[in-house]
């Protein structure tokens, strides 16, 4: 029945809780901002606040590969672009299967017009009882 009854805006982390930067950032501050919302990622946000991108833990790992300096790098040349992203209105079930598919933990919450609204990881859904 939960399963049924629960939307992604049910469990979703909102606002403050959730890992953003603008692309103009640094890769030091993607991991800075990554570290502090604690969901493995950190949301890319373009200019016109939509999403542009993601930048996960594996994305940090796979870095040390290819970035020379660090310091100058920014996230916009390493990040994921077009990150699987779900709507709010999503059953959270949906939510699953689509991290499930891809092989991914975590997931954008973005609108009809591709801005940022919420994040959510599998702890989330384990939380809500989805899983």
């Amino acid at each position: 029945g939960r399963r049924l009854l629960t939307h992604v805006s049910d469990v979703m982390r909102r606002g403050a809780e959730v890992p953003a930067v603008r692309e103009t950032a640094t890769l030091k501050e993607a991991v800075l901002e990554m570290s502090r919302g604690r969901l493995g990622m950190t949301a890319i946000i373009a200019a016109d606040g939509s999403v542009r991108g993601v930048f996960t833990d594996g994305d940090l790992r796979r870095a040390f590969e290819k970035v020379t300096d660090f310091a100058a790098a920014r996230i916009a040349e390493i990040m994921t672009e077009n990150p699987r992203c779900i709507r709010p209105d999503a059953l959270a079930v949906e939510a699953v299967q689509l991290m499930e598919r891809h092989k991914i933990n975590q997931l954008l919450v973005i609108d009809e017009a591709g801005a940022l609204v919420g994040a959510l990881n599998m702890h989330d859904l384990f939380r809500a009882k989805v899983i």
